[in-house]
């Protein structure tokens, strides 16, 4: 332990700042010690933030205990559900680099000492764990926790339901409006990080398998009282890891993204997986890309039985062991030698978890899918790659040729499916949703979750720049690069082209004459941008392509 002294706090000439405190109602003496900031993502506009006021206060009081100084700050969180077919779906990504900014910022301009990164959803957990990587002083991410899953009828019923039945049934006038009102109250039951394996219960686990956070933490439910101690554990260790100064260039390394690589397969995790840890690897210098995604995908077997990909819901998962049960039937594979924010390493961890597995978690033996659930696709339509959730594609769409028919956004495509335009046999082309234009990279949910609940998953296809929800599944392809709006090949696509998907020889093919496509590119006319000014006008001119990560990280 190091001996802790805040020199920014101490002296006569401080006397400035140690005023400005006392005005906060902080006593001055109280300042040579550890000042622990709090990035608490609360908001009333969702349920993964819903809580975080009460978590905040437990990992405070657990700071003052342990000898810290907390200072609670707010930033901003969304929640995506909101925004679906809306054309502000096309921010939700930028708001990973505005909590990573806003962290950054505030955490540099106070001189905080350690960080408690408190968020829960979707792009909110990844902007926190950016900020962390880079400030690179001692900090844990303290996660809301998934919700508590519904029920409908006596089943299981989720958010996820929600959103395919109001893609499906009710685009197409089928649904009463006292169905409507019972599905849309059943399946929220709490707050918390919806219960499916979407994009924020992903990002919470892999923010643990990362290192980031206690070990059994992310899987805790968000209203159980197991979620207020745990978060008086954070805020006392906190204050321990500042004196020891162990920050997260030491957690974070090479080894650790694989092992997060390594969960996210093992769980069946969103693909949005794929964008953030490629953004926080490049905000460490660590080489990181598409390739290593696939080659661990490869030997990784998918063994969470968690919807999408399998049944259960994520609250299940705790009841299983959480994390720590999940890594242990990972045990053969994973780097054990890791370092956790606990000053555990990983191997130390495992070395107390119990090895029987069960439905929920099963064993590398009986896996819901041999390979991680995850491909990466190339050929002349992304030539840069492009991602599939290989695990929640029925057979026999693994290996599927096609009819383009193209759209220019999620509502057209969508508009479409339910109109029946779109046949059985045809690949649906929703391009212009990248990085550059959207700008943001848009969720491709509305065309998606109808293709799901009309029963088109095993005649239908859909071809995206965009991305995906994490509760979207089916044969459904994004991440295409280059995007179309600089020029991809995804541009030049046309109403009856030929297109072949073939998942398991990982190719992705527009099967168009390379003469013809050189005819089409200098024909090529790019649409006006759809925003011209304000913040995501900045961020699609400073944002890397999506197998860079799509955060605004051109330093250069």
């Amino acid at each position: 332990m190091k001996d802790f002294n805040q020199k920014y706090f101490t002296g006569d000439s401080a006397a400035h700042s140690r005023s400005v405190y006392k005005g906060s109602g902080y006593d001055p003496q109280d300042l040579n010690r550890p000042h622990i900031g709090i990035a608490n993502t609360f908001s009333e506009n969702s349920a993964g933030h819903a809580h975080l006021r009460e978590l905040a206060a437990a990992v405070k009081s657990a700071i003052w205990q342990a000898g810290g100084v907390p200072f609670e700050f707010g930033l901003p969180s969304t929640c995506a559900e909101v925004a679906i077919g809306t054309d502000t779906m096309c921010m939700d990504l930028a708001m990973r680099d505005i909590v990573a900014s806003g962290i950054e910022i505030v955490s540099s301009v106070q001189h905080f000492d350690g960080l408690v990164l408190l968020s829960g959803c979707d792009n909110i957990v990844p902007g926190t764990l950016l900020a962390a990587a880079r400030l690179d002083i001692p900090a844990i991410c303290c996660t809301g926790g998934p919700m508590l899953s519904g029920r409908l009828d006596g089943k299981q019923f989720l958010q996820c339901d929600v959103t395919e039945f109001s893609y499906g049934q009710i685009s197409k006038g089928t649904a009463s409006r006292e169905a409507i009102l019972k599905a849309e109250c059943s399946a929220c039951p709490s707050m918390g990080a919806c219960s499916s394996m979407g994009t924020a219960n992903t990002m919470q686990i892999l923010a643990e398998a990362l290192g980031m956070t206690l070990p059994g933490a992310s899987t805790i439910p968000a209203v159980f009282t197991d979620k207020i101690i745990s978060c008086k554990q954070i805020g006392r260790r906190i204050v321990d890891m500042v004196h020891e100064n162990l920050v997260p260039s030491r957690i974070i390394t090479r080894e650790a993204i694989e092992n997060a690589i390594y969960m996210d397969l093992a769980i069946g995790g969103s693909t949005n997986a794929v964008l953030h840890l490629l953004a926080l690897a490049n905000e460490l210098n660590i080489e990181l890309s598409l390739q290593d995604f696939e080659r661990l995908s490869r030997t990784t077997p998918c063994i969470a039985n968690v919807r999408p990909s399998g049944v259960y819901a994520v609250d299940d998962l705790f009841y299983s062991g959480g994390v720590p049960a999940i890594f242990k039937q990972l045990e053969s594979i994973v780097h054990k030698e890791c370092l956790n924010v606990s000053g555990q390493t990983l191997g130390e961890i495992l070395s107390t978890v119990p090895s029987e597995p069960d439905d929920v978690i099963r064993s590398l033996d009986n896996p819901i899918v041999k390979d991680g659930g995850l491909a990466i696709l190339s050929g002349n339509l992304a030539l840069n790659g492009c991602v599939v959730r290989s695990s929640t594609v029925k057979e026999s769409m693994h290996h599927f040729r096609g009819t383009a028919k193209v759209f220019s956004s999620d509502s057209e495509a969508h508009d479409a499916i339910i109109q029946e335009k779109v046949r059985p046999g045809d690949i649906i082309v929703v391009r212009y949703c990248g990085p550059v234009g959207a700008p943001g990279m848009v969720e491709i949910m509305e065309a998606t979750e109808a293709i799901i609940n009309l029963g088109l998953d095993e005649s239908v296809a859909l071809i995206t720049d965009g991305r995906f929800s994490g509760f979207c599944h089916g044969p459904i392809i994004g991440h295409v690069s280059p995007e179309a709006a600089i020029g991809g090949t995804i541009a030049l696509v046309e109403d009856g082209d030929l297109i072949d998907i073939d998942i398991p020889g990982r190719s992705l093919t527009l099967l168009v004459s390379d003469e013809e496509l050189e005819k089409r590119q200098k024909d090529l006319v790019f649409p006006e941008p759809n925003i011209k000014k304000g913040f995501m006008r900045t961020y699609a001119k400073n944002c890397l392509p999506p197998e860079k990560g799509a955060a605004m990280q051109m330093w250069d």
